[in-house]
């Protein structure tokens, strides 16, 4: 079996939750409201502005040059790639992102990008994957749920660009790279590093679930 076969195993309840959520079946529906989804494009920009340091770390502790312009991509795929479908909301519901920069991080937000970015200081380019691996992955596992269970209504969705956005074959290309890249960098782990690394993946799914959740109920701080 493969490590990411196995990662996934850990962690299917917790995904399969992401797939009920309020604000992912509303998404699908088209029937969430738009506060909700500013809210949430918001708190997500200031996540991907953190979360392309997570991957900048990755690039000072690599080893090849090939694993730097790895990560070196996965900082533009964040932050103007991903950033990008953000970026086009946040304007038709009269946000700039200039303007999105100043918001204040809520609780969610800032502790999950606080967790990846210590992660990534204290441990390598394998709990970097980690920390980071669950939220490229878990948003092309709902894109595809989402795109194959409401594909007949799409095109009066509000929402339909953003789910097919995570639903396409790029997007699929680019987690495949790193599915495959995770699969090369875990081959030879003994049994402390594979509940080491188990853990981190964990612990970023459940901040996942933690950020869906803030996004439908509302601030806590």
């Amino acid at each position: 079996m493969k490590f990411t076969d196995c990662l996934f195993e850990e962690v299917k309840d917790i995904w399969e939750s992401y797939l009920n959520h309020s604000f992912v079946r509303e998404i699908g529906e088209g029937t969430l409201p738009k506060d909700k989804f500013k809210r949430y494009l918001i708190q997500d920009y200031l996540y991907l502005k953190e979360f392309s340091k997570v991957f900048a770390m990755g690039i000072i502790k690599a080893d090849t040059v090939k694993e730097m312009k790895f990560f070196n991509n996965a900082v533009k795929g964040s932050i103007e790639d991903e950033a990008a479908i953000h970026i086009e909301y946040m304007k038709k519901l009269g946000v700039l992102p200039i303007e999105a920069e100043k918001c204040e991080y809520e609780l969610v937000s800032s502790s999950y990008t606080s967790y990846m970015q210590s992660v990534s200081l204290i441990g390598g380019v394998k709990e970097i994957v980690m920390a980071t691996l669950p939220c490229t992955w878990s948003y092309n596992y709902i894109g595809h749920y989402l795109y194959e269970n409401y594909k007949e209504n799409l095109d009066n969705n509000y929402y339909k660009d953003w789910i097919e956005m995570y639903a396409d074959n790029e997007f699929d290309d680019v987690l495949n790279e790193w599915l495959e890249y995770t699969n090369e960098l875990c081959k030879n782990l003994n049994e402390s590093e594979i509940k080491k690394l188990k853990e981190i993946f964990i612990k970023s799914s459940l901040y996942e679930l933690g950020f869906w959740n803030m996004a439908y109920e509302g601030v806590k701080k």
